[in-house]
């Protein structure tokens, strides 16, 4: 009886450990391409939201600057429309 468990240990040495070593290998093989995939796919994704978010906040620079030179660019003629108007006495009209 004792030969055979020695046998039977032996078998599960020489043949069980290397194949559940070769198939766990294999599946953690699998499940590292998978992780990479997955981080890639993840990574694409990141990148392309923050291109999004790039393109968005030059967008919004864009319009900030437009309405900053509006109000600049406004406030000088507007201040200058004022000043004309406090020089030139106000036109009384006659009626004919």
């Amino acid at each position: 009886m004792e030969k055979y468990s020695f046998v039977l240990l032996f078998f599960m040495i020489v043949v069980g450990l290397p194949v559940i070593l070769g198939v766990g290998g294999d599946s953690f093989r699998r499940w590292l391409r998978h992780k990479e995939k997955m981080a890639e796919a993840l990574n694409a994704q990141t990148a392309e939201k923050a291109a999004q978010y790039a393109a968005h906040t030059e967008r919004l620079e864009q319009r900030v600057r437009v309405l900053e030179r509006i109000v600049t660019d406004r406030g000088v003629v507007l201040a200058d429309e004022i000043e004309q108007l406090r020089e030139t006495p106000p036109r009384i009209e006659r009626p004919n």
